[in-house]
């Protein structure tokens, strides 16, 4: 199981952005020097929740400054972009980062309806887009000549510049939440991305998508390569003991759902907001399952039964919300030299 590192700060305020930015920047650098196997980049627009917004600009700050770790999206928030441009974007990190990238593709949020307004996006129109869109990476990234009529964009290339670094292409990856969702990418053969859920659910989805996959035809081999390529999500936070992790944690945790609960109160209309009411009663919303604290040793126990499940790798958010860089450092470094060591030996690196 591959470990890597969720870049998501947190900027509560425009006066903080620069230092939370600039401070993602050098943690990407430790996360490299501290032998985690790869870097996630997310998007939010407007409200701090991801303080850089854009993962595509930021992208390119990252690859500049490692050498090793690949760099992917969790996710790309799809309906927000124009396909050529994004898939020029792409293929120009792909090549500065020499094959390093994993693009990581979403509709767009589920609940911050302002970000599709402050774009001229319909919330309704996000779900084709992300598929036309994903269409139109992967033929311009490998047809000359290419023409698409499609629903949202007539387009014509002689040739996509630069070539992709990649061979046919980098990965992409679709970021789920919903049982549909995975069972459709298992129909498809294609890996996922899963947002954090309980134990049990993540077990009993990817359950359901192995058994999809057979069903649909892919041979074992087939089933458990797309495994070793599928990522979940989940935060930790690591102390030297459980309750200093409790202290640390608990506050970050309950900081940071307080920022997006407010900013979503404060940007989203009242009847956007009510329709968000049954969603965020889901349990995989609590501390007892959106939270992985405590010791390295309580960190690895509590990882070894994710280890199980047979998933190829862990998309990690540590910087929690109001989190300091102080914690923060202590956190990965107790993880890199406590916790990775014990789960080495059953790496694909």
């Amino acid at each position: 199981m591959k470990f890597t590192n969720f870049l998501f700060p947190e900027s509560k305020t425009p006066d903080t952005d620069f230092r939370v930015v600039t401070d993602a920047l050098k943690e990407a650098e430790l996360s490299e020097e501290l032998g985690f196997d790869g870097i996630w980049l997310g998007e939010h627009h407007f409200d701090g929740a991801c303080s850089y917004a854009d993962p595509i600009s930021f992208a390119a700050a990252v690859v500049a400054r490692t050498k090793r770790v690949t760099v992917g999206f969790a996710a790309i928030q799809a309906s927000l972009h124009h396909p050529v441009r994004l898939a020029e974007q792409i293929a120009l990190l792909d090549n500065l980062s020499e094959g390093r990238i994993i693009v990581g593709t979403a509709r767009g949020t589920a609940f911050n309806f302002y970000e599709y307004r402050g774009y001229g996006v319909a919330f309704e129109e996000a779900q084709g887009r992300l598929l036309e869109l994903e269409d139109i990476l992967v033929k311009a990234w490998t047809t000359e000549g290419l023409t698409h009529k499609g629903e949202f964009w007539d387009i014509e290339i002689p040739v996509l510049r630069p070539k992709v670094y990649q061979d046919p292409h980098p990965p992409i990856i679709r970021a789920v939440a919903t049982e549909g969702s995975t069972i459709e990418m298992a129909k498809q053969g294609r890996p996922i991305m899963l947002v954090i859920h309980p134990d049990d659910v993540t077990r009993d989805r990817f359950d359901k998508y192995r058994a999809t996959m057979a069903q649909s035809g892919f041979d074992d081999e087939a089933v458990e390569r797309s495994m070793s390529n599928c990522w979940i999500w989940r935060n930790i936070v690591v102390a030297d003991t459980d309750a200093e992790a409790e202290r640390i944690g608990v506050d970050a945790y309950y900081g940071s759902r307080e920022h997006i609960g407010t900013t979503r109160k404060r940007l989203n209309t009242p009847q956007e907001q009510e329709s968000l009411s049954t969603e965020m009663a889901n349990p995989r919303h609590t501390l007892e399952h959106g939270l992985i604290f405590g010791s390295p040793e309580t960190v690895c126990e509590k990882i070894r039964e994710i280890e199980k499940m047979g998933i190829g790798g862990l998309i990690i958010h540590f910087r929690l919300g109001p989190m300091s860089w102080e914690d923060n450092e202590r956190s990965l470094r107790l993880f890199a030299e406590r916790v990775l060591p014990e789960f080495r030996t059953s790496m694909k690196v």
